[in-house]
């Protein structure tokens, strides 16, 4: 009984050592601090610090639309505990409209866990004279110089959801990509840019204090978080999308660290305080699986590479 007994704790304390991390996580994302990629990073790695034992670094690696940070995880070693937060923009479109993304999604990179979904908006400074999304078509046909859209990175979601506005609206729209969302926020604020097309968390608070307008969500229906912005469709433009953020690690991890990393993201995404901590930051929780990330990742990449393909964007 006792050698049994032995030969079981000695199986345990080898799960326990293969599936503990041997020194510091790092969480890499591809946009300047406050943007709504960053905000995931840090409220789970809070969570998983004390879930893990380890210290959790977020580090911000901008540049090229979050490309440079997918190729320095890409780059990861095998006994380098790095993940990557990603949005479509670096796993969907950039490989996409670019010649060489230097990376490969599907082989470079194992997802880890979906962590929550997000929609989008359109907002104005406080210079612009609109407050309705109408009004601002109107101003721009009457004001074709000032059509410039801001968004968080060229090449993301918000850059093609600001192309289709404004072939929707009839509107030649000229996008400038920012180095994430706080630089984008700072200069529509400031009246450096009249018009933004970023995620709907990251400019909810903004819009709340007054400082810029929503005109509209691109949502299917109303957010609770604010019912009285009505959707493109209610504002008579016909776009609905919604966007996400998912774990990565790269291809180079070991699958038991990998499904470790997954397991112990899903558990933190499940617990309530994590869930209330996404919600005050205007940000709706995902609590998913390994197998379910995959899935959902297919399932989008089904349904938006068409989009960006017939987009006919190039860099």
């Amino acid at each position: 009984m006792k050698f049994i007994l032995g030969i079981l704790l000695a199986a345990l304390a080898s799960t326990a050592q293969a599936e503990a991390l041997d020194g510091p996580l790092h969480i890499v994302v591809g946009y300047a601090p406050g943007g709504s990629t960053d905000r995931v990073a840090r409220i789970v790695g809070d969570k998983l610090q004390a879930k893990l034992g380890v210290p959790v670094v977020v580090e911000n690696k901008t540049g090229a639309g979050g490309r440079l940070a997918a190729q320095y995880v890409k780059a990861a070693t095998a006994n380098q505990n790095v993940l990557l937060v990603a949005n479509p923009a670096t796993m969907l479109v950039a490989p996409l409209v670019f010649k060489d993304s230097g990376y490969d999604p599907d082989k470079d990179f194992i997802p880890v866990s979906h962590v929550n979904d997000y929609e989008f908006s359109v907002s104005v400074g406080p210079a612009v004279p609109v407050k309705e999304l109408s009004h601002l078509i109107a101003w721009l046909r009457a004001n074709p110089t000032q059509a410039n859209f801001g968004v968080p990175a060229t090449g993301s979601l918000p850059h093609f959801f600001a192309l289709m506005l404004g072939e929707q609206a009839h509107v030649t729209a000229q996008v400038v990509g920012y180095r994430g969302s706080a630089p984008l926020i700072s200069d529509l604020v400031g009246g450096q840019i009249p018009v933004a097309v970023d995620t709907f968390d990251t400019q909810l608070p903004h819009h709340e204090a007054g400082k810029l307008r929503i005109l509209a969500v691109s949502s299917e229906k109303r957010s609770p978080l604010a019912p009285s912005i009505p959707t493109f469709k209610e504002a008579g433009i016909d776009l609905a999308a919604t966007g996400w953020n998912a774990f990565f690690a790269s291809a180079t991890m070991p699958k038991a660290k990998v499904e470790m990393l997954s397991k112990a993201i899903h558990d933190v995404m499940a617990d309530p305080d994590t869930q209330r901590k996404f919600l005050a930051q205007k940000m709706n929780p995902v609590v998913s699986t390994q197998a379910q990330t995959a899935a959902m990742l297919a399932k989008y990449r089904a349904q938006w590479a068409p989009v960006v393909k017939k987009s006919g964007y190039q860099p």
